[in-house]
């Protein structure tokens, strides 16, 4: 299976269960053990306006693969409609999802790790001296 060939939304599929993941496991490495706590800040992390302002800033890293990823992530046409944020928000958290699955396939963890980084910085949920994995 070659990633760049999957839907767009297919890979944004597979990107948002595993940025989830790694949002949870992120977070009890962080010591928070109330699980309101947990809720609160994994739903800070993983809401579309600051998923698209990560991908905003992570845009200008990209090689040209990951790049087109992220452009047909955007791109795509859900047939749904975001409730709680504007659709171009929606849309670039759609890429950032598609990227993140596309790094997930490809085996490229430490991008993964290196774009919860940024969404920790981003979203405030962190002073930035700890890694992705909840260490300094």
């Amino acid at each position: 299976m070659d990633p760049l060939q999957l839907n767009p939304l297919v890979l944004a599929y597979l990107g948002d269960a595993v940025y989830e993941l790694q949002v949870r496991k992120v977070l009890v490495e962080q010591g928070l053990t109330k699980v309101k706590e947990l809720h609160s800040s994994a739903v800070n992390l993983v809401k579309a306006t600051t998923q698209a302002k990560a991908v905003r800033q992570l845009s200008t890293s990209l090689n040209e693969e990951e790049a087109g990823v992220l452009r047909r992530g955007r791109n795509a046409k859900s047939g749904t409609a975001p409730k709680n944020t504007d659709i171009i928000d929606y849309r670039y958290a759609t890429a950032f999802e598609a990227l993140i699955g596309y790094w997930y396939l490809t085996g490229s963890t430490g991008k993964i790790e290196d774009a919860i980084k940024l969404v920790l910085r981003v979203s405030g949920n962190c002073s930035g001296s700890q890694d992705a994995s909840g260490k300094d």
